[in-house]
């Protein structure tokens, strides 16, 4: 969103509800539809190279933006690593479109459509459109959306009762990681130390730590939803 400021535009954060918001969402879904719709039609060849130019545009979409903002001399250490979960996922989701392994779609499947989908609904960016961050916010998130939507129609992956508790291990230390890193950065990594400055689902789980330890339990509890979902379609399926 842009700020008149007498002579000069200023970019403000964007807000929940606003075109900034809903415009990338909507435009996503007719993407993501297209798609898959368009590779079920091609070759399996086809399909996977499609995939991972799409992951390799999310990876893309985070080097630049961290490059950038080095080479800018805006780098802060002890907020700007790719380490919040879906810059993370950003950076390594070329190695699961390159190479379709179950278990990583067993991990990536929850952290994704937990996490990712969390911060579409409820979007932290500081500076709204035109910005570069901006644009590597929503290609991130929704890219990352994208290739599980992939996975799922077309390689026909779904989650087992058993990836629900590894998805939720391997989060557990991803957790324990970003608390030493962050006691050794004096930095937020993950929200673990403070809330983001946007409103979000923490705001109502009270103060810390509390809202970590509650936060956590709730990913639990919507990690196994997603599996309920993902099971309810199945059978859905199978009984027309």
């Amino acid at each position: 969103m842009l700020k008149d400021s007498g002579f000069f535009m200023l970019l403000s954060r964007v807000l929940i509800g606003s075109a900034e918001h809903l415009l990338p969402i909507g435009i996503f879904v007719f993407c993501a539809l297209f798609l898959i719709k368009y590779s079920k039609q091609k070759s399996v060849k086809f399909q996977n190279k499609l995939i991972h130019y799409v992951a390799l545009c999310v990876s893309a979409s985070v080097v630049t933006y961290h490059l950038v903002q080095i080479i800018n001399g805006n780098y802060n250490f002890k907020e700007d690593l790719p380490l919040y979960l879906c810059s993370f996922l950003g950076l390594i989701i070329p190695l699961f479109t390159c190479y379709r392994k179950y278990w990583m779609f067993e991990i990536l499947v929850f952290w994704i459509i937990a996490g990712t989908l969390q911060g579409v609904l409820t979007p932290d960016i500081e500076e709204g459109f035109p910005s570069l961050d901006y644009f590597r916010y929503w290609i991130v998130h929704l890219g990352l959306l994208l290739v599980m939507a992939y996975a799922i129609a077309i390689y026909k992956m779904r989650p087992k009762l058993s990836s629900v508790f590894k998805s939720y291990i391997f989060l557990q230390v991803y957790l324990l990681l970003m608390l030493i890193l962050n006691y050794i950065l004096g930095s937020n990594y993950m929200y673990l130390n403070r809330k983001p400055e946007s409103p979000s689902v923490l705001d109502v789980l009270g103060d810390w730590p509390m809202y970590t330890l509650k936060a956590d339990a709730i990913l639990g509890i919507v990690f196994f939803v997603i599996y309920v979902i993902f099971k309810l379609v199945q059978k859905k399926r199978a009984s027309v």
